[in-house]
Formats: structure tokens, C-alpha cells, sequence
């Protein structure tokens, strides 16, 4: 075989080699950076410092050609607790508060799809909404449902919407404990405690309350719920006298239609007429429509990772728990604005 020959032979044999080199030195690059990641990873501290403010994204919801509309979306059981960085309550506040700076922002839609939540959190965000009124006008729209500390915040707005079949209501206070006394004898374990006054262990679950125990805690849901009741007379224009007692605020929930039929809220609608509402209100006829939306940096997307890597050590699952927001973890003896199907009638 001539010399050519065997050349021509070899070279593809050479090509595939070398191919074959490289993808070997490929897969060995990503084995180690792979490695590389996963030790990073473990080595991020599973505390990292909360953010210390509020960095708002604009997502476009109706085009226009001057001044915005600001949309703040409050979705889910309104908690003030986080696991790491800012609270649901923080986050809400700084867009709100982003909202009323933006010289550019004519106007103020918070839309509420929540059934409520903590009495102190649903404060807070009242509080936030009716102090960006007094600068902007702020106008509430209802979605599926806003009802008790979702109402609560919504009473802080110059102009309430709701569609036709929105929840709402369910005015009131809860406070929920549970009683496994029975349980524990049953399996034969007695607590024993050690208290420095009578209520210090109210509410525990392994003995029945007291009657003076049932009247103190009884006696804390209503002031909660008289200071609900002075919100709800505020912002309606109704005397607390004349709606005390009354179906609107007996706990029960209803209809945005029959919201309005009790001037309980202003109108029925849909989201475009919140949109509209604001436009007028804030004299900015062709503005556009933009939500804002907490930004998320890299320094969360790291900190999920060393969650991760805390919970499960071969770093193989991350999980992500969104529980919180579709179904209410109640703490036991926390006082709550929030409607609660239980199953109990009485």
C-alpha cells in the first residue's frame, strides 16, 4: 500500500480520536464543576441576611402613553413570618411604598385574593394601604376572594371593587386551640408545669381551659374585633352602633353583589374597571397598566440552594413548600382575621 493511501486511511482514524479525547475531557469538566457546585453550594450559610429593601420589577398590563398605573397583587393567608429575607407583610409594604415615590405612578390598584390572615399583619397592611391613599389614589379590587383581614386591608383604599361573585366578609376574630388531654390519657403521659401565674399555660392542649381562661381569651377576640369594627364604620361611613349585630359583620362571608346591596364595598366589576377607576381618580386617562413584582436576586436563588442542602445533606431534592400560601398553618393562641371553614357549626 502506497504511502497516500495508508495516509488517507489514518487520518479519519486521528479525527475520531481526537474526538474522542475531547468529549472524555468535556464529560471530566463537567464532573468537576459539577462537584464544584455542589461543594459551593454546601458551603453557603443556611442564615443569610434578610434583603433590605424592596427592588420592583414593572411587567406591562395595558399599554398607554404617559403616566402608570400600579398594580400590587396580595395573594394568599396574610403572614408576617419568613423563613429568610422579607416578610409577605415587608414585601407588600415596600412595593406600596415604591408605588407612592414613583413620580411616574398616577394611581394605585391592590388587588386582594386572600381569605385574611394575622390580625397584626392584616394591621400592618391596612395601615400601609390607607398611608399611600393619603397620597395616591388607591383603589382595591376583590378578586376570588378578600375576605376578614383581606377586607380589613382593603378598608384602608378610596374605592372598592369586587366581581359579582368575589367572597367576602367574614368579619370577625378567631382564635383556635386543640385539646389532646383525652389523647395523653389514654396513652397514660401526665405534663407537668411549672408556672410563675394562672394564664401563663392558657390554651394549652393537655388540660380543659378554665372558665376564667374562655372569658380572658373571649375577652381579647372582641377588643380585636371592635377595632375591626371601627375600621369597617371609618371607611364605610357607617355608625359601629348600626353595624353591630347586623349579617355584615357576624362572621359570615358573601357575594360581592350582595357587598354592594349592604354598602359594604362601592361596586362590582372586573379588574379593567379597577384599571379604569384609577385612571380617573388619578386624571390619567391614557396611562398604562404595569404590575409591580418583588425582584428576586441571585443571592435568593443561592440562599434556596443552602436551604436545600441544610434539609437534605446528598443535595440531590430541592423542595419547594408552597402550603403556607394555599392552605392556613394556624399557630395555636394567635389571634387571626382570616375565614377559616372548619366543618363546625356550633
Amino acid at each position: 500500500m502506497s504511502e497516500s493511501k495508508k495516509s488517507s486511511l489514518l487520518m479519519p482514524l486521528g479525527c475520531l480520536g481526537l474526538f474522542i479525547l475531547v468529549c472524555l475531557l468535556a464529560v471530566g469538566l463537567v464532573i468537576s464543576v459539577g462537584k464544584g457546585m455542589t461543594s459551593a453550594f454546601s458551603a453557603i450559610p443556611t442564615t443569610l441576611p434578610p434583603k433590605k429593601e424592596v427592588i420592583a420589577d414593572e411587567i406591562l398590563l395595558q399599554d398607554g402613553t404617559s403616566k402608570k398605573i400600579a398594580q400590587i397583587d396580595i395573594e394568599g393567608v396574610i403572614m408576617s413570618s419568613a423563613v429568610r429575607g422579607l416578610s409577605m407583610v415587608d414585601e407588600i409594604k415596600g412595593l406600596i411604598e415604591h408605588a407612592v415615590s414613583d413620580e411616574e405612578v398616577a394611581a394605585i390598584v391592590v388587588r386582594v385574593n386572600s381569605p385574611g390572615g394575622e390580625v397584626t399583619a392584616s394591621d400592618v397592611l391596612y395601615n400601609a394601604v390607607k398611608k399611600a391613599a393619603a397620597k395616591k389614589p388607591v383603589v382595591i379590587y376583590m378578586d376570588s376572594i378578600a375576605a376578614s383581614g383581606g377586607y380589613y386591608l382593603a378598608c384602608g383604599g378610596d374605592h372598592i371593587i369586587a366581581n359579582p361573585t368575589t367572597l367576602t366578609g367574614s368579619i370577625g376574630v378567631i382564635i383556635q386551640t386543640i385539646n389532646y388531654k383525652e389523647m395523653i390519657d389514654k396513652v397514660g403521659v401526665s405534663m407537668m408545669t411549672f408556672k410563675s401565674g394562672q394564664f401563663k399555660d392558657m390554651l394549652s392542649g393537655s388540660r380543659e381551659i378554665t372558665p376564667a381562661e374562655s372569658s380572658y381569651v373571649n375577652s381579647l377576640v372582641m377588643e380585636s374585633y371592635e377595632r375591626f369594627l371601627g375600621i369597617v364604620s371609618e371607611a364605610r361611613n357607617i355608625p359601629v352602633e348600626q353595624l353591630r349585630g347586623t349579617p355584615n359583620v357576624d362572621g359570615r362571608i358573601y357575594s360581592g353583589k350582595t357587598a354592594v346591596d349592604n354598602n359594604m364595598i362601592d361596586a362590582t366589576g372586573y379588574i379593567e374597571d379597577a384599571w379604569a377607576e384609577a385612571k380617573k381618580r388619578g386624571n390619567a386617562s391614557d396611562a398604562q397598566v404595569v404590575r409591580y413584582r418583588m425582584r428576586h436576586t441571585f443571592a435568593d436563588v443561592l440562599a434556596l440552594f443552602g436551604q436545600a442542602n441544610a434539609e437534605h445533606a446528598d443535595g440531590t431534592r430541592v423542595t419547594l413548600d408552597v402550603s403556607d400560601r394555599l392552605m392556613p398553618r394556624m399557630q395555636s393562641g394567635t389571634p387571626y382575621y382570616l375565614y377559616l371553614p372548619t366543618g363546625d357549626s356550633e
